[in-house]
């Protein structure tokens, strides 16, 4: 479940302002004038209500004839906008159908108008500790992480601060739309929220919030927030005080739960393939039998006064980075000012052409600047984050950004700066609109603000933002006294902002009707056989290799992926910065076109492009593999032919600016920097180096962060631009497309650009060694870091078409790679010692390496326990193996997810891009998936056996153990 602390995203399609006067020498917080929260009747006595949820739980266990009997009248159709329809139960349920057929899954959505805004004295973080429950049972659903695995769905909650949400993602079937439904509509009203499940939570909602105690960005920005805010709950952290967490009574807890998970309080939104006739059926017999509640659910009342006068805050903790963060009071999200607002804080930190940018980081005072704009219910803030090196002086970056930022309240702002960040929101809304998977929880944050109809409403507000309208936001809110940033100055005629009143919903949208709905794509079944069959592999030129699999999609969208290869060994061998700055340089610059411009040009085209960090093979180190540009284009048919103009350009006319290659290596300086007292990264890098024994002049080997650093520094521009012109041609590549496109023109557009880029020098593939690791005990220290991480690590000898591969992949999957495996079971369900953990299994598809390994975030006096009790759990699978029962759920589980994750064109297009280079079909993957399905528990009990050895398991731990066994009184 994610607790969020404080969310750096940017908003997607925000709303327009109007032209209006203000008076800018004082500033008031209007009070709150929006739709009334759900909720109405006579307030009762928790004995009522008990017992009330006691006859619905008996009521969900009866026969559908009773549960039709009580269930209210039909639902109500209220409004359809783009393509969603908005219904209403009798019991005051908000239900939103988005049908999209051309995915093979759905997505079902709750979301609880319920978050940390509404927390009372002693209440904090108990919305996201809440969150947490309800992943514990009903009476009926006693293990939910289970029967969701076992449903093959992806599913998660957030809590933030204005609403609650849980959703699941599951092949379409009607089968599993009213498994669906059932479960969120029993969790409701009939979470066990047990005293004992509380016990064994609390240390994992503690270590949640010992992990964001690891990041000093983002604890500052907690204590920004809350030196901001005096009285209203913003101020406070979603995940809640640590004293909080630890000690709320579960009676509290359970009282919380009844007061606010009831029907008319949620919004459910069903998204992708299904019957909207059946959907409403299933929604009326699961959701409509749960009676509207007796009592009244009084809206927010706390108002944040107008701030008088600046605000300064200081954060002093270990850290190898320094940084700033400001923040400005603003309206609400559907006040008129915000879409202005939204624009004028992407303005502030766009590459190259970003005020923060120019100012900052051009110069080399900063590494990175953030800017994002909240839109939540109550008036929120603007928040703008600088990160810097420990050589810069802070005091000085300090006043430039203070100079920049008060200088734009008389600052002039162009047409052409205001059109760039409107182009770049339309791209990433259009984006948004054509996924059904992820539109339903987007959709919540709408809700969550007032109404779902909100997202497209602002949309349509933000494409009439004009440079005057972000001037005019700009003048009123980025006052000094209305900012929290540095120390209390004294002012005698203090400027202060009015934040005005959040208008009234109803008479705001009631004549909104919104634009064309999109277009609806193919029903396509995700099926490696169905894939298969539909696909088209040939050569255009020589050495550029291709399979396309065309089919009609949502709003007629297409993936494309594109792996180019390069080097060799020898050749790659002593440049290990310039290979990895190569690729990342490729976008920031050609010979016609600077960085900004390309970024406009795809906005313009509404299209997602990744040239050299996403989108191919991926590396042991999670990156691309070395020797390989990888590709990825995501955009319209129409557009893909100047989308792939601009590819070409990009790939055959690098420019290696060196302005841009010394931002480029400041930034990943930065971050090799705040990695090193981080223990998630020191770990990471420590058990890679381990796990690949190679001596340090090979190029194969992993390098200290000390070394990578030293690598980074001495990298020069004339270097990595040579290294690239020298080795990268199109004499080895692999193309793969999936989705609407015509694949005669894609193969004369490809051949067009790259038939003739021949690679000037041979490739050949690096290939790995299999070298057998000696068990070792390392502890790694993290002096003032709360969260801990320990891992464990066996190079195997083995490969994906090995015999036993199948067999050590379903005994990895059992063992902790999926949601209810034995590790998620005993570590953090059971013992409550760990937010996250788990098993990985790495298997090479051309060389006979891989590697097992284990993991778990925890608090450093729990690390050694967590550790132990991971080896535990794998010396009994070793000693008792699997039962018929256990392995026919993970069977089951682990073909649904496969279903789900064929269903997603992106990620089809990377699979068939790396079959291309392994010369291999869908009729593998196929062979692997029914030998999986075929498997006994006694072929995954001896593949285990066969290769993972507890005894030989490299073990380590990171964090800091000196400051536990202080406070604990252990050595």
């Amino acid at each position: 479940m994610i607790g969020t602390r404080w969310a750096h995203v940017k908003p997607v399609g925000l709303p327009s302002a109007t032209s209006a006067d203000y008076d800018l020498r004082r500033v008031t917080l209007p009070r709150v004038h929006s739709l009334p929260e759900p909720g109405t009747g006579f307030a009762v006595t928790k004995e009522s209500i008990m017992s009330s949820r006691r006859a619905v739980a008996l009521v969900a266990t009866v026969s559908l004839l009773l549960s039709a009997a009580l269930a209210m009248a039909t639902p109500q159709k209220i409004t359809t906008l783009e393509g969603i329809t908005e219904y209403r139960l009798d019991n005051g349920l908000t239900v939103l159908l988005c049908p999209d057929p051309s995915k093979p899954t759905l997505t079902v959505n709750a979301t609880y108008l319920v978050g940390s805004r509404h927390e009372g004295y002693g209440e904090t973080g108990m919305a996201h500790l809440l969150e947490h429950m309800l992943f514990k049972g009903t009476p009926d659903h006693p293990n939910i992480w289970k029967i969701l695995q076992e449903h093959g769905a992806r599913f998660n909650g957030s809590t933030w601060f204005d609403r609650t949400n849980y959703f699941e993602t599951l092949p379409a079937s009607p089968e599993n739309l009213r498994f669906a439904l059932e479960l969120e509509a029993d969790r409701m009203v009939n979470s066990t929220i047990a005293a004992a499940d509380l016990a064994s939570e609390f240390s994992v909602v503690r270590n949640e919030f010992e992990i964001g105690e690891n990041d000093p960005m983002g604890v500052l920005s907690e204590r920004v927030m809350s030196t901001a805010y005096l009285w209203h709950n913003y101020g406070k952290s979603t995940i809640g005080s640590r004293e909080d967490i630890e000690n709320v009574p579960v009676v509290a807890l359970r009282e919380f739960y009844e007061k606010y998970y009831q029907p008319d309080n949620c919004v459910l939104i069903v998204a992708g393939r299904f019957d909207e006739t059946a959907a409403l059926k299933d929604i009326d017999e699961t959701f409509g039998a749960i009676p509207r509640p007796e009592r009244e659910l009084l809206p927010t009342y706390t108002w944040e006064p107008t701030q008088d006068g600046e605000r300064e805050v200081t954060l002093r903790r270990v850290g190898d980075i320094q940084g700033l963060d400001v923040v400005y009071h603003v309206c609400a999200g559907p006040h008129p000012d915000y879409p202005a607002i939204a624009i004028l804080a992407d303005i502030l930190d766009a590459d190259q052409t970003g005020r923060l940018y120019q100012a900052l980081i051009e110069p080399g005072l900063a590494t990175r600047v953030s800017s994002q704009a909240m839109a939540l219910h109550d008036p929120g803030v603007l928040e703008i984050s600088v990160e810097t090196g420990t050589d810069q002086d802070l005091e000085v970056v300090r006043t430039r950004l203070l100079e920049t930022l008060d200088g734009l309240r008389s600052a002039s702002f162009t047409e052409a700066e205001v059109e760039r960040a409107k182009n770049a929101r339309a791209r990433r809304f259009e984006s948004l609109i054509n996924d059904s998977n992820r539109i339903g929880v987007v959709l919540s944050e709408s809700a969550a603000m007032g109404d779902w109809r909100l997202m497209f409403f602002n949309r349509d507000r933000l494409a009439r933002v004009t440079p005057a309208d972000v001037q005019r936001v700009a003048s009123h809110y980025l006052a000094p006294s209305n900012r929290t940033v540095g120390s209390f100055v004294p002012d005698k005629s203090p400027d202060r902002t009015e934040i005005p009143h959040t208008p009234d919903l109803n008479e705001l949208l009631k004549d909104y009707e919104g634009g064309e709905a999109v277009a609806i794509g193919e029903a396509f079944d995700a099926t490696y056989e169905a894939i298969e069959a539909h696909t088209q592999r040939g050569e255009i030129a020589p050495g550029i290799h291709y399979a396309f699999v065309p089919k009609q999609t949502r709003n007629a969208r297409v993936n494309v992926v594109m792996n180019f290869h390069y080097g060799s060994l020898e050749a790659l061998t002593g440049h290990r910065a310039a290979v990895q700055l190569a690729p990342a340089m490729l976008m920031r610059g050609t010979r016609e076109h600077s960085r900004r411009q390309i970024q406009d040009a795809f906005d313009a085209l509404k299209a997602q492009v990744r040239v050299g960090s996403t989108g191919g093979r991926r590396g042991r180190g999670g990156g691309a593999e070395p020797g390989t540009i990888p590709v990825s284009i995501e955009c319209s048919r129409e557009n893909l032919a100047p989308v792939l103009d601009l590819v070409g350009e990009i790939l055959r006319e690098p420019a290696f600016p060196a302005d841009e290659f010394e931002t480029l290596k400041r930034e990943r300086i930065t971050r090799l920097q705040a990695q090193m007292s981080e223990p998630m990264g020191l770990v990471m890098v420590e058990l890679r180096r381990h796990l690949n024994p190679y001596p340090p002049e090979d190029f194969r080997s992993v390098p200290s962060l000390e070394e990578q650093l030293q690598q980074l520094e001495a990298a020069t521009v004339d270097e990595t631009a040579g290294l690239y012109r020298s080795l990268v041609g199109a004499s080895h590549v692999e193309v793969a497309a999936v989705g609407d496109f015509d694949p005669n023109e894609l193969r004369q557009s490809l051949s067009e650009h790259f038939g003739d880029w021949k690679s000037p020098a041979p490739y050949a593939r690096i290939e790995q060694e299999y070298r057998p690791v000696a068990p070792e005990v390392i502890v790694l220290e993290t002096p003032d870091k709360a969260n801990a991480l320990f891992a464990l690590g066996q190079t195997i000898e083995i490969r994906d078409d090995d015999p036993d591969y199948p067999a050590l992949f379903m005994a990895n999957y059992i063992l902790g790679a999926n949601p209810s495996s034995r590790f998620m079971t005993r570590i953090r369900q059971k013992e409550g010692l760990s937010y996250g953990c788990g098993t990985m299994l790495q298997a090479n598809s051309q060389d006979r390496v891989g590697a097992f390994l284990g993991f778990g975030m925890c608090a450093p006096q729990n690390a050694q326990r967590a550790m132990e009790a991971g080896l535990e759990e794998i010396q009994r699978f070793l000693d008792d193996g699997v039962d018929e029962q256990e392995l026919a759920d993970a069977k089951s589980g682990y073909a649904q997810q496969l279903e789900v994750g064929l269903a997603n064109d992106a990620s089809v297009a990377s699979m068939l891009a790396e079959d291309l280079q392994l010369g291999r079909t869908l009729h593998f993957r196929a062979r692997l998936r029914d030998r999986i399905l075929a498997l006994t528990p006694e072929e995954v009990r001896s593949a285990l056996a066969a290769h993972v050895d507890p005894s030989a398991l490299l073990r380590m731990r990171a964090g800091d153990f000196a400051d536990s066994e202080r406070e604990t009184g252990t050595r």
